[in-house]
């Protein structure tokens, strides 16, 4: 048998799919799936074309960070090296760990009842607020008494893509918005010429989550995160090829637009939109981009506090570039740095890291607070779990560790000079003021101007939420 109407005579009633009957049939099903979806007031402001999706707007209440800027470190650093000295730690070296510590613990790797392995470096106390922390971190030791140390972190993951992923998302699943994106959402850009959520990479390779870091999931595309490179082009493609002028380009440029507004007219489909704002941005881009990484004006000496080589790729340019970024309008940027794995190698791994990453963080801060702008610009430095007393790969190495690890933050309303939270004897539970991923992640978007609970969207019947239905406000953290 074959279909006889004029449009699709003799072909199989098979190869005429459901899309083309709720598309094409007389009865307008497909248009009444559209409006229903989208709702009459979401299709009439698609239709305009516009409202712009990243203009700025105002939080649910007065915010102290307008602005933030995300140090990541993926791999996971090791918080007995760093911040939370352990001298237990070091008396029990060699010795198994005591029965009830493993009392239902899971470990990614190794055998939990594995000998404890003491601290490789020493600690030391700095600053007015008396903050201890370790000899591979003496820039940041400069800066004690203007961040505000955590100690009592845990999470929920013990693998790295997942406790990455509920990092930034909220979630050990893919497919939720990132917190750049949350925040993106939630109070749109100052800049137009730049995107509103910028993300770089450093280290030994990428981080181990992927693009869902820094993706938008289920909120429209146009708060995803766009990874630059610190060297050349920020963006592949972004100079037009040879032969293509810029009256060329523009004449395309409106080409493409007027087609695609003649699509969301029809349609109404956000997407399109995001794909408009793309290719207007790009153009833009082409100007604010060089400009953005030409870092000649930058004077010696902030080159030198920050450890910049120019024309080499690292850490510290892109700590640079972050406050260039954040100087122009840009509302959310994270550097990733993956090269904190420490399964064996441990003491020379945690030096090496430390000298690319340690100058670069404690002279962003400097730098911050010496343009006016740290007070009002959230920094966050951390990873996605910490790393287990006890050892890993003969002597010289640790496991994965959710139980307890240790972040810093500053500015932004960060009470300064803090050290919050403790754990045990062996750093390997929280006994105080125990901080989940969801309190941290309401606690930031509190500093934004949110309420966690009420920065929703509605996605698959129910409305979604950075913090799902955990998550309490850190009040110990606000200045």
């Amino acid at each position: 048998m074959n279909c006889q109407t004029h449009l699709y005579r003799h072909q199989h009633p098979l190869a005429v799919s459901r899309r083309w009957f709720l598309k094409e049939c007389g009865v307008g099903l497909g248009a009444i799936a559209l409006h229903t979806l989208l709702g009459d007031c979401a299709l009439a402001a698609a239709k305009t074309g516009d409202a712009n999706p990243l203009a700025p707007r105002q939080p649910h209440f007065p915010a102290k960070a307008k602005r933030v800027i995300y140090l990541f470190m993926a791999g996971a650093p090791s918080h007995l090296e760093l911040f939370d000295n352990k001298p237990q730690l070091a008396k029990f070296n060699g010795t198994l760990p005591p029965p009830e510590l493993l009392k239902g613990y899971r470990a990614a790797f190794i055998n939990p009842n594995s000998t404890l392995l003491g601290p490789k470096f020493k600690f030391a106390r700095h600053g007015k607020s008396g903050a201890e922390l370790s000899e591979l971190l003496p820039h940041l030791a400069e800066v004690a008494d203007d961040i505000a140390i955590v100690k009592s972190m845990h999470t929920d993951a013990f693998n790295h893509a997942p406790g990455q992923i509920l990092m930034h998302t909220g979630s050990q699943q893919f497919g939720r918005p990132s917190l750049g994106a949350w925040t993106l959402y939630g109070l749109g850009s100052e800049s137009r010429n730049l995107p509103g959520f910028v993300v770089f990479s450093s280290g030994s390779k990428g981080p181990s989550g992927g693009a869902s870091n820094w993706g938008s999931g289920f909120l429209p595309t146009v708060y995803n995160g766009v990874m630059f490179r610190s060297q050349g082009d920020p963006i592949l493609y972004l100079s037009n090829p040879k032969g293509v002028d810029d009256q060329i380009q523009q004449d395309t440029l409106d080409a493409v637009r007027k087609l695609d507004q003649k699509h969301l007219d029809v349609v109404g489909d956000p997407e399109i939109s995001t794909r408009i704002n793309s290719f207007e941005m790009a153009c833009r881009m082409q100007t604010s981009a060089p400009e953005l990484m030409d870092i000649a004006s930058e004077p010696k000496h902030i080159l030198d506090m920050y450890g910049v080589e120019p024309g080499k790729p690292s850490f510290a340019l892109n700590c640079l570039l972050a406050r260039r970024l954040i100087e122009r309008g840009v509302r959310f940027v994270e550097l990733f740095h993956e090269a904190w794995d420490q399964h064996g190698n441990l003491k020379a791994d945690l030096q090496k890291n430390c000298k690319n990453t340690d100058q670069a963080c404690a002279a962003l801060v400097k730098d911050l607070k010496q343009r006016g702008l740290l007070d009002d610009t959230l920094v966050i430095w951390g990873g996605e779990f910490g790393r287990t007393p006890m050892v890993q790969g003969g002597d010289d190495g640790r496991d994965h560790h959710p139980n307890c690890f240790s972040i810093w933050m500053a500015g932004g309303g960060v009470k300064p000079g803090l050290t919050l939270g403790g754990s045990d004897d062996f750093g390997f539970n929280v006994t105080t003021d125990a901080v989940h991923v969801h309190d941290l992640n309401a606690t930031i978007l509190h500093l934004l101007g949110f309420d966690h609970t009420k920065l929703t969207y509605r996605f698959q019947g129910r409305d979604f939420r950075l913090t799902d239905v955990h998550g309490q406000v850190v009040e110990k953290l606000l200045a």
